[in-house]
């Protein structure tokens, strides 16, 4: 039985270190790294925080998908541009990134951090 809870424990601890690891083909910058990108009219920017979230501070160039509503409105992005994702402090853009992978999209990155670690 001992032995049990210790593999349990063990598997536990191995799926959260995996799930806090970056997803392998995304791409990773910082804040500081997003202010030379925001320029690149080739990418497209995308904030999956809630409308709320949004409207009360956002980085100018920032569209507007919500995670929960990602899948449903991916179609409105194009899989020929890389998409750069932010949220608020990088944990949703992270969870976006690995859902825009599984959608077939190839050019991510996400922004460490998020709005939280931004200085304009």
């Amino acid at each position: 039985m001992e032995f049990m809870t210790y593999m349990l424990l063990a598997l536990g601890a191995l799926l959260f270190i995996r799930r806090m690891m970056p997803a392998k083909g995304i791409r990773n910058i910082s804040t500081e790294q997003l202010k030379a990108e925001l320029k690149d009219k080739n990418k497209q920017f995308v904030d999956v925080r809630t409308p709320g979230e949004f409207k009360g501070n956002h980085i100018r160039g920032f569209k507007n998908i919500p995670l929960h509503q990602l899948a449903a409105k991916a179609a409105s992005l194009l899989k020929d541009k890389e998409i750069v994702v932010i949220c608020q402090s990088g944990m949703r853009s992270q969870k976006a990134s690995r859902e825009l992978k599984k959608l077939g999209f190839e050019q991510i990155t996400n922004v460490k951090g998020g709005v939280s670690a931004w200085r304009p």
